[in-house]
C-alpha cells in the first residue's frame, strides 16, 4: 500500500478528533488525490486509496469508508479524463519543472528509442528488431522502478517484450491514455491484469505532449503487430514477411475448406521451391491433407499480375477515385467534429455548474457531479467515434505522394525484376497490393486474387510436372535420336545431338550412357539391331556361309571385296552378304588379293 496514503489517513484521523468539519477535509483529500501508476497508466486503487483508508480505519464506519473510497476514485478518474493525472512515464519521457511532459534531454536515450521505431518500420517485426539490436551490439535504456537505484537510468540488452511494450504504448505518439488494463483479484488473493479494448479505455487524448512518432505511425504499428500476432493463432493468418521464397506466405487460402495454407519448401536442382499446403485437418484429426498446390507457377502468375496491374493508367484512375473519396471523407469529418465540439461544450458547462455549487449542499452537488460525469462519458464516446471513423477514412494524398505513385509505374517493374532485390522485400510489396489469394487445384490451379480496395481477379495456371515428369527427355529429342540411330552408334549419336543443341531430361549434355538409357526407356532399337534387321551378318556367320576362315573375311573386307559397317562403339563390324556366285571371293593360293583381276569364264571350255 502507498505510504503517502497511510500518512495522510493518520493525519486526517488526528484532525478529525478536533475538527467538526472533517467531512469537508476528506472531500478535499478526495478531490486532490493523485493515483500512483506505472508507465502504462494502469489503474491500481490499492496504491494510494487503500493506504489512505487504512490510516482512517478505526475513525469511522465501513459505510463512511466506502463512500470515501468512491469519492477518491471519482476524483482520480475525473483527472484522468481531463488528461491532468500525473503518472509514471516510460523511458524517453520526463516531466519538466512546470509539470509538463517533454522528451528526455539525454540525446542517447532519444536516439535509441527513435532507432527502435525506425527498425520496426523497416522490418515490420518485433523479433527482427531485437535481432538487429543484438547483431549491432546496441543497448536500450531502462528506467529503474524499484530498489535503492530507483529513478536511475540503466542500459540493458533489448528484449522482445520490451519492444512490444514500447510499440503498444500510445505515450510515445504524444497521447495521454488511461485504463488500458484492469486488475482482477483471484480467489487465492493473487492479482492479475487483463487487457482492455481501446473503446473501453477510460481516457485517450491525442497530441497532449511531444512524442517520438506520429499518431498515424502508431496506428500503422498496431495493425502490423495485430497481423503478426494472428500468424501464431489457430487460423495462421498473414504474419510478417519472412526470408523464404514463397510470395503468398500467410496470404494463401484453401479453396476447398477456406482455411489458411502453410508453406513447405523442397529443393529442385539447387533451387528452393515452395508448396502451399492445407493441413489443418491433417494435424487435428490425422486425416489427409486437404490439398497441396505447387507454388512456383502460382508465384510467377502473381508477379505477372502485379506488373500488369500497376500501370500508369490504372494509377491515374486510382488517384481520381482517391480524390473523390477524400472529398466525401472531408464532409463526413466536418460533421463528426461538430458533434465532438457540442459534447465538449456540454461537458464544460456541466463542469462550471459543479464548481459553482455550494459544497455544503450535498444533494445538489451529487446531482451536478453525476451530470458532469455523464457529459464526460458522452464526450469520450464522441471522441472515440471520431477517431475510429477518421482512421477508417482514406488519408489525403499530397502532390508529392501523387508524383511518387506516378513514378511507381516505371520503378516497380525494375525493382521487382532486379535480382538483387531481397525476396522478403518482394513479399512486403505483395502485402501492400494484395489482401489474399484463394487457391483451388483441379485439372489446373485456379487463383482468385483479392486486391487492396476490393478488386478481384481470377487466374488459371497449369499444374507443373512432377519431379519424374520434369526429368523426361523432350519428344523432339527422342525423335531426333531415333533417326540418328539408323546411321550412328550410341557415342556418335550423342555427339550429333549435342551439336544440334539437344539436352537430356536433367539438362545435361548427352553421352553414350545417356543415349543407351534413353533408347532403352523408349524402346528404340540400337544401331546394331537396325543393321541386323537389314540382313547384315557377323563375321562368324559370313565365314560359315562362304566356307572360309574369318581372317579371310577380314582380308576381303580390307581389299574392298566385302562391305562392312560399324555396329557399336566396341568396333564390332557387321557385313553385307555378297551376291551369290561372286567369282572374286574364290581362294587363290599365292596370288595377292590386290593383284587379282576378274576374268569372264569362256563358254567353249579349255583349248
Amino acid at each position: 500500500m502507498g505510504r503517502a496514503g497511510i500518512v495522510l489517513g493518520l493525519e486526517v484521523s488526528r484532525l478529525a478528533r478536533n475538527n467538526a468539519d472533517w467531512h469537508r477535509l476528506l472531500q478535499i483529500c478526495a478531490m486532490s488525490a493523485t493515483l500512483i501508476c506505472d508507465e502504462d497508466g494502469l489503474y491500481d486503487p490499492t496504491d494510494f486509496n487503500d493506504g489512505l483508508l487504512l490510516g482512517l480505519k478505526g475513525t469511522m464506519s465501513e459505510a463512511e469508508l466506502h463512500f470515501i473510497r468512491a469519492r477518491l476514485v471519482g476524483g482520480q478518474l475525473s483527472k484522468a479524463r481531463r488528461g491532468e493525472l500525473q503518472m509514471g512515464l516510460p523511458v524517453g519521457l520526463v516531466y519538466d519543472p512546470a509539470g509538463k511532459v517533454v522528451l528526455d534531454p539525454d540525446t542517447g536515450v532519444q536516439q535509441a528509442i527513435q532507432h527502435l521505431f525506425t527498425l520496426f518500420a523497416r522490418t515490420g517485426s518485433a523479433r527482427a528488431t531485437v535481432q538487429q539490436f543484438t547483431a549491432d551490439g546496441l543497448l536500450f535504456p531502462v528506467r529503474v522502478r524499484t530498489g535503492s537505484h530507483k529513478g536511475e537510468l540503466a542500459w540493458m540488452p533489448l528484449q522482445h517484450w520490451r519492444v512490444l511494450r514500447t510499440l503498444h504504448n500510445p505515450r510515445y505518439a504524444g497521447a495521454f491514455a488511461y485504463g488500458r488494463r484492469r486488475d482482477r483479484l483471484a480467489a487465492n488473493g493473487k492479482k492479475s491484469y487483463q487487457l482492455v479494448p481501446r473503446e473501453q479505455w477510460i481516457a485517450l487524448i491525442r497530441d497532449t505532449h511531444p512524442g517520438y512518432i506520429s499518431w498515424e505511425t502508431y496506428e500503422t504499428n498496431q495493425r502490423l503487430l495485430l497481423g503478426n500476432a494472428t500468424a501464431h493463432g489457430q487460423d495462421r493468418a498473414a504474419g510478417p514477411a519472412r526470408e523464404g521464397t514463397a510470395l503468398l506466405q500467410g496470404l494463401a487460402i484453401c479453396g476447398r475448406c477456406g482455411r489458411r495454407m502453410t508453406v513447405r519448401y523442397h529443393t529442385r536442382r539447387g533451387v528452393e521451391i515452395p508448396d502451399y499446403q492445407c493441413q489443418n485437418r491433417c494435424i487435428q484429426d490425422g486425416a489427409q491433407r486437404c490439398q497441396t498446390v505447387p507454388g512456383a507457377g502460382v508465384d510467377a502468375a502473381i508477379g505477372t499480375l502485379l506488373l500488369d496491374t500497376l500501370t500508369p493508367h490504372a494509377l491515374e484512375v486510382a488517384l481520381t477515385v482517391q480524390a473523390e473519396l477524400d472529398s466525401r471523407a472531408a464532409e463526413a469529418d466536418a460533421l463528426r467534429r461538430q458533434a465532438v465540439e457540442r459534447a465538449r461544450h456540454r461537458a464544460d458547462l456541466a463542469r462550471r455548474r459543479y464548481l459553482a455549487v455550494d459544497p455544503d449542499n450535498r444533494l445538489v452537488a451529487d446531482s451536478l457531479e453525476a451530470d458532469w460525469n455523464d457529459a464526460l462519458r458522452a464526450l469520450q464516446t464522441a471522441r472515440e467515434d471520431y477517431e475510429r471513423a477518421s482512421a477508417a477514412a482514406a488519408a489525403a494524398l499530397t502532390d508529392q505522394i501523387k508524383n511518387q505513385i506516378g513514378s511507381l509505374a516505371t520503378d516497380f517493374p525494375a525493382i521487382w525484376s532486379n535480382p538483387h532485390t531481397p525476396q522478403r522485400d518482394r513479399k512486403r510489396m505483395v502485402r501492400l497490393l494484395v489482401d489474399d489469394v484463394t487457391l483451388h487445384k483441379t485439372d489446373r490451379i485456379h487463383l482468385h486474387v483479392r486486391l487492396r480496395g476490393g478488386q478481384t481477379t481470377s487466374l488459371a495456371v497449369a499444374i507443373p510436372p512432377t519431379s519424374w515428369q520434369a526429368r523426361q527427355t523432350r519428344p523432339d529429342t527422342v525423335a531426333a535420336l531415333d533417326r540418328l540411330l539408323d546411321t550412328h552408334t550410341d557415342a556418335a549419336a550423342a555427339d550429333a545431338l549435342n551439336a544440334d543443341g539437344h539436352r537430356s531430361g536433367e539438362n545435361k549434355p548427352f553421352t553414350a550412357s545417356i543415349v543407351v538409357h534413353v533408347r532403352r526407356k523408349y524402346h528404340l532399337p540400337s544401331h546394331a539391331d537396325r543393321l541386323r534387321a537389314q540382313g547384315l551378318l557377323t563375321i562368324t556367320e559370313l565365314a560359315q556361309r562362304l566356307r572360309v576362315h574369318p581372317s579371310t573375311v577380314k582380308n576381303w573386307t580390307k581389299a574392298g571385296i566385302l562391305n562392312s559397317h560399324k555396329a557399336n562403339d566396341k568396333n564390332e563390324q557387321l557385313y553385307e552378304p555378297p551376291a551369290p556366285g561372286d567369282s572374286s571371293l574364290t581362294t587363290r593360293q599365292g596370288s595377292p588379293l590386290r593383284k587379282r583381276v576378274h576374268t569372264q569364264p569362256t563358254t567353249g571350255g579349255a583349248l
